[in-house]
């Protein structure tokens, strides 16, 4: 984690070769793991939800990994809640690993490292977490990343309209509603929750009331929601589709729209990835649009000084 999170050129090299040694290519399959993103607002319970989440993944075997994207210390450049010391585990099991990382100046909930490191902790865990950063209404990406997204609402706290507003209801394949001990205010969010999914044509999208007081309730509901998700999904085409996704959103954001435009537009760099081999990792396929943008700017070179 310390390597894929490390921007020196001589770390990239090292997490090209990592992640080429975990990639589909690679194993011959996709990872084992099932991926699974947790998002929300700030303060919704997050953190105390996947503490039970762990629990029960651990009691039924499975190895679990967390990547807990925390908002940046304007100071130091670090994660600023520290996730990691948040969530409980229990002490020495080796089979938990919790991770937190900061988001720095990106948009969309997640770190700039955090597919590289859920893609090589898919290879050797059963469960990867990615948990976002919590600013609310940009938080899509994860949908690109993880296999299932779980999102989380607190009861009465009008989360149902903003989410509404901003779009992030059409990213759900769960739908959790915290503080289920609350009574009649948690069954009014879940009956608001259920309307606004009608509304959408996304009535099939279960929606879950859970309580992560002690004893803990609904968890088990939810680890089960989550698992039949993942037996419906098409794992290969999901993937491959993040990915790529991925590939040109990253691509994008370290060269620009002139960047984009060196490809044709996004409508040809869409065309291009999808003509690219499956087995390909994210990295490999932003190295790709890379040299066809340079291709392309040096023909345009040539091309003007001849023309001159």
């Amino acid at each position: 984690m310390n390597l894929v999170e490390n921007r020196s050129p001589e770390a990239a090299e090292q997490t090209a070769a990592l992640l080429e040694a975990v990639s589909v290519a690679a194993l011959g399959d996709e990872a084992p793991a099932q991926i699974v993103g947790v998002t929300g607002p700030p303060g919704v319970g997050k953190s105390s939800l996947l503490s039970r989440l762990v629990a029960c993944w651990r009691a039924s075997g499975r190895s679990v990994a967390v990547l807990a994207v925390d908002p940046s210390s304007r100071r130091s450049g670090g994660s600023l809640l520290g996730d990691r010391a948040r969530i409980e585990r229990e002490p020495g099991d080796s089979q938990v690993f919790i991770r937190s990382t900061a988001a720095g100046d990106r948009l969309g909930g997640l770190a700039p490292a955090t597919r590289a490191a859920a893609t090589a902790l898919a290879a050797a865990f059963d469960v990867v977490v990615i948990e976002t950063v919590g600013v609310g209404q940009s938080e899509t990406e994860v949908a690109d990343v993880a296999d299932e997204v779980a999102v989380v609402v607190q009861p009465g706290s009008g989360d149902v309209l903003q989410f509404l507003k901003s779009g992030i209801m059409e990213i759900p394949d769960v739908l959790v509603v915290t503080k289920s001990d609350l009574g009649g205010v948690a069954h009014r969010a879940l009956a608001d929750l259920r309307a606004a999914l009608q509304s959408l044509g996304a009535d099939t999208v279960p929606v879950v009331a859970v309580s992560s007081m002690s004893p803990p309730s609904g968890i088990d509901e939810l680890v089960d929601a989550l698992d039949q998700r993942h037996r419906a999904l098409d794992l290969p085409g999901h993937r491959l589709h993040g990915r790529r996704a991925a590939a040109l959103a990253q691509f994008t954001v370290e060269h620009g729209e002139r960047g984009v435009r060196a490809l044709g537009g996004r409508r040809a760099a869409r065309a291009w990835l999808q003509a690219q081999p499956a087995g390909l990792d994210a990295a490999a396929l932003v190295a790709g649009l890379e040299s066809r943008a340079q291709n392309t700017r040096t023909g345009e070179s040539i091309s003007g000084g001849t023309a001159r």
